[in-house]
């Protein structure tokens, strides 16, 4: 796509609070795309053409050349199978599935029909994300450090689907910060131990305290709650050898030695769809599943431990 080339017509399948705060105006913002349609069975955008559902869609409009998939994760599998074997480039919304191993298969399959896949991580396009990660790549880090507390009433109200199988719990946030603590590490760490805390009435955790070494033994702690009141916390403390790294607000503060630094991007959302349309443009996909792994590897060596039962 050059500057005068017409815009990719998109569809946004899954019409729920995080494409309407998120996806629309990003899409918006982006010259390479234009919104062309939706897929909701609760009415959709106003002004913005819109089908009951994804094989609708595809079957009427052709010249969509791409969807945006904000369903919770456990339908999506089926959703991006049909995109893709229908030829459409397909960004999946984090989590990008209900499993690893699905993911894997809708990868094969892109790769198979020549399209693209962008398993997309919006915390990693965090104004200072980037920069954390280039002043890290060269430095002997000891400890990491994990605070990801919010109220899980107020940014996730009425979302059932969160606490059923399949819907991860706090790690539905969570995994925001593993895909920057993913993303800003020079090298990998694997899980250790995990305790993670469900509420009798819940099948998905609402805390869970984990623990990563690496190779050469650096140590990384992580907390997660959606119990918080108060002031929320989404904050990552790194120790090196010789200084301190701290990302603050979710990746959008860097201080480092507790000075902060200017710090610029072009917010979350938007740098997704900018690389989305950078991935179509090359003829690649971006399916990077480690973040996704480690929550994988949180329920598979977790001690499950019961809590008060938790009320909306």
């Amino acid at each position: 796509m050059t500057a005068t080339s017409p815009p990719l017509q998109v569809a946004i399948v899954g019409v729920g609070k995080i494409a309407r705060d998120q996806h629309v105006p990003a899409i918006a913002g982006e010259p390479a795309f234009e919104l062309a349609a939706t897929v909701s069975r609760s009415g959709g955008l106003d002004g913005v053409e819109n089908h009951a559902d994804l094989m609708s869609l595809l079957d009427a409009r052709s010249d969509i050349a791409a969807v945006s998939l904000c369903m919770p994760p456990v339908p999506r599998f089926e959703a991006a199978t049909r995109a893709l074997a229908a030829g459409r480039h397909v960004m999946l919304e984090k989590p990008p599935g209900a499993s690893v191993a699905e993911v894997g298969t809708l990868e094969r399959l892109a790769r198979a029909k020549g399209v693209s896949l962008f398993a997309t991580w919006h915390s990693r396009y965090a104004a200072g994300v980037a920069p954390a990660r280039a002043w890290l790549s060269d430095r002997s880090i000891r400890s990491v450090r994990i605070a990801w507390k919010e109220d899980v009433r107020h940014w996730h109200p009425g979302q059932a689907w969160i606490w059923e199988p399949g819907g991860l719990g706090v790690f539905d946030p969570g995994i925001n910060a593993l895909s920057i603590l993913t993303g800003i590490l020079p090298g990998p760490v694997h899980l250790t131990k995990a305790v993670l805390s469900f509420p009798e009435n819940r099948d998905t955790p609402i805390a869970a305290d984990l623990s990563f070494t690496s190779a050469s033994g650096m140590v990384v702690e992580a907390e997660f709650d959606w119990r918080q009141e108060g002031p929320q916390s989404w904050t990552i403390d790194v120790e090196t050898a010789d200084s301190a790294l701290s990302l603050r607000e979710g990746g959008a503060r860097l201080f480092l030695d507790g000075e902060e630094q200017k710090v610029e991007g072009p917010g979350e959302y938007p740098g997704l769809y900018r690389r989305f349309a950078e991935l179509i443009e090359a003829g690649q996909s971006d399916v990077d599943t480690s973040p996704f792994v480690h929550v994988a590897d949180a329920f598979m060596l977790g001690e499950r431990r019961i809590v008060a039962p938790f009320h909306e």
